[in-house]
């Protein structure tokens, strides 16, 4: 199995079921949606539903590259975190379609982005160097802003669990 699969599928999947974990928890907190998705850390930066629209982009649109597919569009219309957290479940079963298989030649297949024109960098420069970074920014941010908002959320929401297994 290439490790640009492992090292891209399973964690997104991972992290953006801790992302869906966060958001549930936020809907039960007494906030309204309005507050909820509109608030951000910075006026500069942000809200939450552009931060988690983004994280669900950037998985998405990475596995697509990587597997040599074409990238799902989502429309960005969420209004309620009800709404976020079903953009992530599509998201989700989308990364659950791609069959590592498709991974084959990631590592050496040039990616290019829109925002830099004429340049390319290879799947594993892509993914080590640009991807990982910006959909971990995202799904920080995210948590961040629904933490700063008061919901009683921590580290291990956000990890969504560990692999542990007993010594003996």
């Amino acid at each position: 199995m290439s490790p640009l699969y492992e090292f891209s599928v399973p964690v997104f999947i991972k992290s953006l079921g801790g992302l869906k974990i966060i958001l549930e928890k936020a809907q039960t907190h007494g906030l309204d949606d309005v507050t909820l998705l509109a608030a951000s850390l910075a006026p500069d930066m942000f809200p939450l539903v552009r931060q988690v629209q983004i994280a669900c982009d950037n998985a998405k649109g990475v596995v697509a590259r990587l597997s040599g597919q074409e990238i799902p569009v989502y429309p960005d219309t969420e209004t309620t975190i009800g709404a976020l957290i079903a953009r992530i479940d599509t998201t989700i079963t989308y990364l659950q379609s791609v069959p590592p298989e498709m991974f084959a030649s990631a590592a050496e297949r040039p990616i290019t982005l829109a925002y830099f024109p004429g340049m390319y960098m290879t799947g594993f420069e892509y993914l080590r160097s640009y991807a990982l970074g910006n959909f971990f920014f995202h799904v920080t941010t995210a948590y961040d802003i629904i933490r700063h908002l008061g919901v009683m959320i921590g580290k291990a929401d956000y990890t969504n669990g560990m692999p542990l297994k007993p010594l003996a």
